[in-house]
């Protein structure tokens, strides 16, 4: 169980996240998520997601790790940018966190900084000096607090 206003924000944010991704009511995704138990006074004020569009969030981070592996292996920067574009377009889990960034406006408790992290965090934002600590903690799922 969530805060109605947690559950707000995400169903806010999920929406666009699949419209933005060509899902619509006769083609949907699936996401898998639970509240969030780890650093937060009040019962329901986060959530974290592990798997969208049937594969966990560890899975898409990896596939976006080979993919600019590969993309920095070439030296033509057309192929680069190619490969960089297509992983952009097809990642569902990456999609997914930088509409969580653009659209969620997660909470930012007096001295921390905003309720967003996953595997993205230290190269996407909105945090981008997360200790290793953290980036350990949410390398397998995204977490988001209101």
């Amino acid at each position: 169980m969530v805060t109605r206003e947690l559950s707000t924000r995400l169903e806010s944010a999920f929406e666009k996240f699949a419209r933005d991704s060509g899902f619509d009511e006769q083609h949907k995704v699936g996401i898998f998520l639970r509240p969030g138990i780890f650093g937060h006074h009040k019962v329901g004020r986060a959530a974290d997601i592990y798997a969208v569009a049937g594969a966990g969030l560890d899975v898409w981070k990896k596939c976006w790790d080979e993919a600019h592996r590969k993309a920095f292996c070439r030296l033509d920067k057309n192929s680069r940018n190619l490969i960089l574009s297509i992983e952009c377009r097809r990642n569902i889990g990456w999609r997914l966190y930088k509409a969580l960034q653009n659209y969620g406006q997660w909470s930012q408790p007096r001295g921390y900084p905003i309720q967003l992290f996953g595997p993205w965090t230290r190269t996407e934002g909105p945090w981008k000096p997360i200790s290793d600590f953290l980036l350990n903690a949410h390398r397998d799922h995204i977490h988001v607090a209101k």
